[in-house]
């Protein structure tokens, strides 16, 4: 394994980490951290139902985090990981935060923008492109996923 595929497996695994804790409250299993200078600066989970807000998605919530660290919103020099592929609002959320490079555990054929329906990410006609990683622990990322929505079946069909 290289240098950067050692990294990044180390940093996925602590995006993964976020993914559980969304997970123990109920929530879809995403998780997400953003590195600067090879520090974590900040995470993210999937907090929606918590919050009652379409907005309170992994990587919304670590990229305010990570502008108040930072204190810009401009991510320039920052590197997320992320467990599932980013939605319409994340990938718009993520280049308009100027953030270099994403690395992405597993795709998400369903709504994921970043080459899976749309590659928002990689936009020409955008001011920025971010450079993406594909598939870092994308079998553990995709089994939580689907091991979450088994689950979730499962309690519905129990249900009176």
């Amino acid at each position: 394994m290289n240098e950067e595929a050692t990294i990044n497996k180390k940093y996925m695994m602590e995006a993964l980490k976020q993914a559980r804790k969304a997970g123990e409250i109920g929530e879809v299993p995403i998780g997400c951290v953003i590195v600067y200078e090879g520090q974590v600066i900040a995470r993210g989970y999937n907090q929606r139902n918590k919050r009652n807000s379409t907005l309170a998605h992994a990587e919304i919530l670590a990229i305010q985090k990570a502008s108040r660290k930072l204190e810009d919103w401009r991510l320039e020099g920052c590197v997320m990981y992320v467990t599932l592929e980013p939605c319409p609002m994340c990938a718009g959320a993520i280049v308009q935060a100027r953030i270099p490079k994403v690395v992405i555990g597993a795709m998400n054929p369903k709504a994921g923008c970043g080459g899976s329906i749309l590659n928002i990410l990689q936009e020409r006609r955008f001011n920025h492109q971010v450079e993406m990683v594909t598939g870092e622990c994308g079998e553990e990322c995709q089994e939580m996923i689907q091991e979450f929505f088994r689950g979730l079946r499962e309690r519905k069909r129990k249900m009176p």
